[in-house]
């Protein structure tokens, strides 16, 4: 029998609940580009992974200058 590991989606919404953050903020950063994500039918989700890989990532810092 093989085990297989449940992976963890997030809607928009929980996201931005999650980072204390707009729900059109997480949109946005989805439509850059700078957050991945699958869309299901009408809705985005979002990976744990693609989560982890944004928020130790540069992309949601902005830049000073």
């Amino acid at each position: 029998m093989i085990n297989i590991m449940e992976e963890k989606y997030y809607s928009i919404d929980e996201v931005a609940e999650l980072l204390k953050v707009a729900y059109l903020t997480v949109y946005r950063w989805i439509k850059a580009g700078k957050l991945e994500a699958v869309k299901a039918g009408k809705q985005y989700r979002i990976t744990q992974v693609a989560l982890d890989v944004f928020l130790t990532s540069d992309h949601n810092v902005k830049s000073k200058g």
